[in-house]
């Protein structure tokens, strides 16, 4: 998919899944830091991710697992700039620069970067909105409780429903105030972004209630630690934990899954698709 596809798929009302790849080009991530910290390796990820099916790539050079500690604007930009003009000269698939702070993202949309993906939902770098303007580009939001360092120590809320909702809905309408056309902005609760293991699968239930507010909804619970300790299993055995959480946030609603397992990922909805578009009238 490149930038125009992703732009009518944002404004059309039969919207498929898509598929974000995820590329961590950091050497601390939590489940694949250092993998992919050259750009040659990195690039090859990405591509060998598009082949398998993958709509957009998701490329960060800081990581936000839980109690990680922010890099300088320098370092993530050595990070992700060669990565992003190498991968910009072998594919028009739409690259998305995963980033809060408005200078790496100006960087990055300028050497081919087509979204911007914020965690902190805009709240911290308020140049941010200007470089929202200046591309024209769509952008995620994210819900967040504090900020990568401190968001796991002791989340909690009044209605963690009600409360993610209404923060989501504020963020959209600023957006929108300042100049980001609404149909540029796609939500994402922030599974794990200052959630309890509870929060997590609550949210994942009741993901509808998100899909209401009249956005794309993406959903990344891909290999997160409430999968983790639910089953007590490593970052590299929650496939199964992954694709039962994609599966359950897609017939609710989602539409854009940030997924590491990108073909078994595309695979399983491909078929619940079949199954919830099935009728029984043609056979």
């Amino acid at each position: 998919m490149n930038i125009s596809e992703l732009n009518d798929w944002l404004i059309s009302k039969n919207q498929q899944p898509l598929i974000m790849g995820i590329l961590n080009v950091t050497p601390d991530s939590f489940t694949d830091g250092g993998k992919f910290l050259d750009p040659t390796n990195a690039v090859n990820h990405a591509m060998d991710m598009i082949a398998n099916g993958a709509d957009i790539i998701d490329i960060g050079g800081e990581s936000t697992r839980p109690f990680s500690d922010p890099v300088s604007e320098k370092e993530e930009l050595t990070r992700v700039l060669s990565v992003i003009e190498r991968l910009r000269k072998k594919t028009d698939t739409v690259i998305s620069i995963d980033t809060t702070k408005s200078s790496v993202a100006d960087r990055a949309c300028n050497a081919g970067a087509d979204l911007i993906n914020d965690i902190s939902g805009l709240l911290f770098d308020n140049r941010m909105i200007d470089i929202l303007k200046k591309y024209d580009c769509p952008v995620v939001l994210m819900h967040i409780m504090g900020n990568p360092k401190t968001m796991q120590e002791n989340p909690s809320y009044k209605n963690v429903l009600f409360d993610i909702s209404s923060h989501l809905s504020e963020r959209a309408s600023f957006a929108i105030k300042n100049g980001v056309k609404e149909c540029n902005i796609i939500l994402d609760p922030g599974i794990g972004f200052g959630k309890t293991i509870e929060n997590n699968f609550t949210i994942i239930n009741n993901i509808d209630q998100f899909v209401k507010l009249g956005y794309p909804i993406l959903f990344g619970a891909s290999r997160k630690s409430f999968i983790g300790k639910t089953l007590d299993v490593d970052e590299n055995n929650r496939i199964e934990g992954t694709i039962t959480s994609n599966i359950i946030a897609f017939e609710r609603g989602c539409k854009i899954f940030r997924v590491h397992d990108i073909k078994e990922t595309k695979r399983a909805l491909i078929i619940a698709n079949k199954i919830f578009n099935s009728n029984g009238l043609n056979t």
